[in-house]
């Protein structure tokens, strides 16, 4: 059986690297997590992955405490650097070959971002994950993911998150909400679902690029979801 996609986005948040800890990377989730990706990537699925910083620094946050947003948002993006700087070590202990390309210029550490050499990357079966966001203040990673997903050619972009999927309600709360299987951008809007933020969502529904959100947390739930079954919620056009 053949995967579904040839090439996706994966959008990891900052947070799912903490695993139970307060802060910082968890090793032993982050170990998963590439376990995870290079899975896929050994189908001959060519990877993409965006990731966030909130287990470092977040700049909504740092907003609310009184700093400049952008000021914040520029942390909160070298916040991802490390963040995309310690999954590609892990990648590389692991066999799996991978490149960081950032939005900003940091060259002594990191690629910059160019849409052609990501795409030869891919082609050439290295997993390239995606830093400092869109490089702009004011968006989110969310966002990013999107627009790298659009930019790559993706055929899906993947949310990682810790819920396996879109619920009725909240899960956690609520033992009777019932997970969509499949929804579409215009039941998601009028249901009011919070499934990307709203400038990532309205790229993805413009792009007609689907979303697929699913746990990171699930074991072979990133295979099951690239081969095609009933794994998350996929949001399409």
């Amino acid at each position: 059986m053949s995967a579904a996609y040839k090439r996706i986005l994966l959008k990891l948040s900052g947070e799912a690297l903490m695993g139970d800890d307060a802060f910082g990377i968890n090793e032993e989730v982050i170990s998963r997590i590439v376990q995870e990706i290079a899975e896929v990537a050994a189908l001959g699925v060519q990877v993409g992955v965006v990731i966030g910083g909130g287990n470092i620094f977040r700049g909504m946050k740092g907003a609310a405490s009184g700093m400049v947003r952008a000021t914040a948002d520029y942390m909160g993006m070298l916040a991802t650097v490390m963040n995309a700087m310690a999954l590609a070590d892990a990648m590389r202990r692991a066999g799996c070959e991978a490149r960081v390309q950032s939005a900003l210029r940091i060259d002594q550490v990191v690629e910059p971002y160019i849409r052609g050499r990501a795409i030869r990357h891919l082609e050439e079966g290295r997993v390239v994950i995606f830093a400092a966001g869109t490089g702009n203040p004011f968006f989110t990673t969310d966002t990013a993911a999107a627009l790298r997903g659009a930019e790559i050619g993706a055929q899906i972009v993947l949310k990682a998150t810790k819920v396996d999927g879109v619920y009725t309600d909240d899960p956690r709360k609520n033992p009777d909400a019932k997970r969509y299987h499949r929804i579409s951008f215009d039941e998601a809007i009028g249901r009011n679902l919070a499934v990307l933020d709203a400038t990532a969502f309205a790229l993805c529904r413009d792009q007609r690029l689907p979303i697929n959100v699913f746990s990171i947390f699930k074991p072979g739930a990133l295979k099951r979801v690239i081969m095609g079954e009933d794994e998350g919620t996929l949001v399409h056009s």
